[in-house]
């Protein structure tokens, strides 16, 4: 695999301060049961990295000890690793609200078809990745089958009231462009996705994310495979916003490996970025307040500021 951060790190992104920190982003592992295209982690089925429960743990010390109100998990299928129930649970017992990133198909995996139950007694927010509302694009993004099994565990999570307004199960879901496109107007995108899935599976959720595709790891790879990474560099740097700096993501969040390892976003993370450009374990950040200090940036941050903007919780636009 080609790697992008020798054609990323020499940057006139503009300079960016943290603000007050709200989301501690987990990445559970790298270990998936799909290998996606798109995929920014280069995540797969034969990927053994996994957060171990000493880890697990400190993530659990760290919401105790802080005011962060929102524990973002993510992998990798984050389900997969053993801690992830135990996790979900203690981070609730807290009043932490937490967001599974959820790729939908791993309710269909031997020993995991409860997990909707699960999410639905906790009330789990999930973010669902559905790349489109068309099979053909799914397919040439995700695989043969994983439209149909989306779907299928869109309509479980249905069953269970989430994306039912005042149940409190939140459901989204997450687009990515199927190639080196900016992703279109996440409103307009809503409605057609809306329409699309109601009519073709009885399907419902809260809101729909858009996520412009980053040129790191496994999608970075193929760009340059194909001879394109300098042009969407270039697509994306033109499209650069100002007015979008305010609300990047970075500015409110921190990434965590499944180390415990923190950068500053998880596109970073899998650049290994670390935050503030330096190698910072979580145990350390406990009772350090970090507004106002510099976040680690390179080229890649202007797939967060392009167009409407883009950031794990939709367009910033």
């Amino acid at each position: 695999m080609h790697a992008t951060l020798p054609l990323l790190k020499n940057t006139d992104f503009p300079l960016l301060r943290r603000d007050r920190l709200t989301t501690l982003q987990v990445n559970l592992g790298y270990r998936c049961n799909q290998s996606c295209l798109h995929c920014h982690v280069n995540a797969g089925p034969t990927r053994r990295e996994s957060m171990s429960e000493e880890t697990v743990n400190e993530v659990l010390s760290y919401l105790t000890a802080t005011a962060v109100g929102t524990l973002d998990i993510t992998g990798g299928a984050p389900e997969l690793n053993p801690h992830f129930r135990s996790l979900v649970r203690k981070a609730c017992a807290r009043g932490v609200r937490v967001i599974d990133r959820c790729n939908l198909t791993i309710f269909e995996e031997p020993g995991y078809e409860d997990l909707p139950e699960f999410l639905a007694e906790h009330k789990v927010e999930v973010v669902a990745s559905l790349p489109c509302y068309l099979e053909e694009n799914v397919t040439a993004q995700r695989g043969v089958g994983v439209y149909a099994a989306s779907l299928r565990g869109l309509q479980r999570l249905n069953a269970l009231g989430y994306g039912e307004p005042g149940s409190g199960r939140v459901l989204n879901l997450m687009y990515n462009p199927v190639g080196p496109a900016l992703p279109p107007s996440q409103y307009a995108l809503e409605a057609d996705y809306r329409r699309e899935l109601r009519a073709r599976a009885g399907v419902e959720f809260n809101q729909l994310y858009v996520l412009a595709n980053m040129p790191i790891q496994r999608f970075g790879s193929t760009l340059i495979s194909r001879g394109q990474f300098h042009d969407y560099m270039a697509l994306l740097r033109g499209a650069h916003r100002d007015e979008n700096l305010g609300q990047v993501m970075c500015r409110t969040l921190l990434s965590l490996d499944w180390q415990g390892y923190v950068y500053d976003c998880d596109f970073n993370q899998m650049l290994g970025i670390g935050l503030s450009g330096r190698r910072v374990h979580l145990r350390e950040l406990i009772g350090r307040d970090l507004r106002g200090e510099p976040i680690a940036v390179a080229d890649h941050c202007y797939g967060c500021t392009a167009g409407q903007g883009a950031s794990c919780g939709g367009a910033l636009k």
